[in-house]
């Protein structure tokens, strides 16, 4: 099988560069896997590294006469390779994948395109795309099923397979390892707190400031207790001047964008993804729970098919850092709770996070093309 994904992210991407590289990694061993997207994107630069893959940079956002360029090379790459799949992730890959397939007949390639976030797919585009561009549409959650269902695309052709993580990757760390993933991201003062930390990154839409804010809320010797830390992209000088004005800038630790996410992990007690929109099953929070880590999510998108409160995490409402705090207050009135509950956290990312689960169904939806 002939496998062309693409992703019109520049710079990091975010969860659609995990999303393209846990296929591809596998899939590459027994297909051939091409990988499209924006020279400056950390998708490309990844790619770039993985033997069996190809990659091919190209902009899928621009000025006019730039997508003129775009649309061309793309339209003589699926000529002269004749893809069996494409697989986009976004509008605008899927876009322009849809003009460069126009004309193809018999040719033209099977379309798989895949919702990662929780926007309304009503508008003229989607409905264009949907119509001319799409054979299958990948959901990763059932929230997401559920969404689209509602939406201009065909429910014939919608298909829920779950984002997986790499379980061996993501993993319980032993003692030794999380001191010294403290000693590396931490103050000495700090690394024998409670650490309770995010990798999904600090977009404004994550609400890590909830948490921040939150702490703030206890009462002095419990905050104490605390220290918050944050992997992604720095915050901007607003968010910062946020987290000086709640008290807490020794208190909050930001890692910057990492290449590696196994010893921020391995440093962390408790996780957290506090998103108030746009959200559907998090790859940070599924990487959180197969680390063995329960995590606080809210009830947003499909961040609750992943927590079973009082087992392996605790469900709150959106935007309520009150209702943080409390959940705060009673961890560091039970922190024996924790152990048990990592336990249960990394059982159900075994049990139903499994990378090679994501991959085959992802492969089956592909293998569909034979028989439509």
């Amino acid at each position: 099988m002939k496998i062309l994904y693409t992703n019109f992210h520049q710079g990091d991407g975010g969860g659609h560069t995990t999303y393209v590289m846990s296929l591809a990694r596998i899939l590459c061993q027994k297909s051939q896997v091409t990988i499209a997207a924006p020279r400056d994107s950390r998708l490309l630069a990844e790619a770039g590294a993985l033997p069996g893959v190809d990659t091919v940079d190209l902009e899928f956002k621009g000025r006019v006469l730039q997508q003129v360029d775009a649309l061309r090379r793309l339209r003589a790459l699926l000529r002269k390779e004749r893809f069996d799949v494409i697989h986009v992730n976004g509008s605008a890959d899927h876009r322009l994948c849809m003009l460069a397939t126009m004309g193809m007949g018999a040719r033209r390639p099977f379309i798989v395109y895949t919702q990662h976030n929780d926007r309304s797919a009503n508008s003229l585009g989607a409905r264009v795309r949907a119509k001319w561009g799409t054979n299958r549409v990948i959901c990763v959650c059932s929230h997401t099923f559920r969404r689209m269902k509602q939406s201009v695309f065909r429910n014939e052709d919608l298909r829920v397979v779950h984002n997986g993580v790499d379980t061996d990757r993501c993993r319980p760390a032993g003692e030794n390892e999380s001191a010294r993933a403290r000693a590396r991201y931490l103050p000495p003062s700090l690394q024998g707190r409670l650490v309770i930390g995010s990798n999904a990154g600090t977009a404004d839409y994550k609400n890590w400031i909830d948490m921040v804010a939150a702490a703030s809320l206890l009462p002095p010797a419990q905050r104490e207790q605390i220290v918050i830390l944050i992997a992604g992209k720095l915050p901007g000088e607003e968010k910062m001047r946020q987290v000086a004005e709640l008290g807490m800038l020794d208190q909050v630790v930001f890692t910057g964008l990492l290449d590696d996410v196994a010893p921020f992990l391995a440093a962390l007690d408790v996780g957290f993804v506090l998103s108030s929109r746009l959200e559907t099953i998090s790859f940070a929070c599924r990487e959180m729970m197969a680390a063995g880590k329960p995590v606080i999510v809210t009830t947003v998108g499909g961040l609750t098919e992943n927590v079973t409160e009082g087992r392996n995490g605790w469900i709150v409402p959106p935007e309520s850092a009150e209702r943080v705090t409390r959940t705060l207050s009673d961890i560091l009135r039970n922190r024996g709770v924790l152990d048990a509950m990592g336990v249960d956290a990394r059982s159900t990312a075994l049990k139903e996070f499994s990378l090679a689960t994501f991959v085959g169904n992802t492969e089956q939806v592909y293998r569909e093309n034979a028989y439509s």
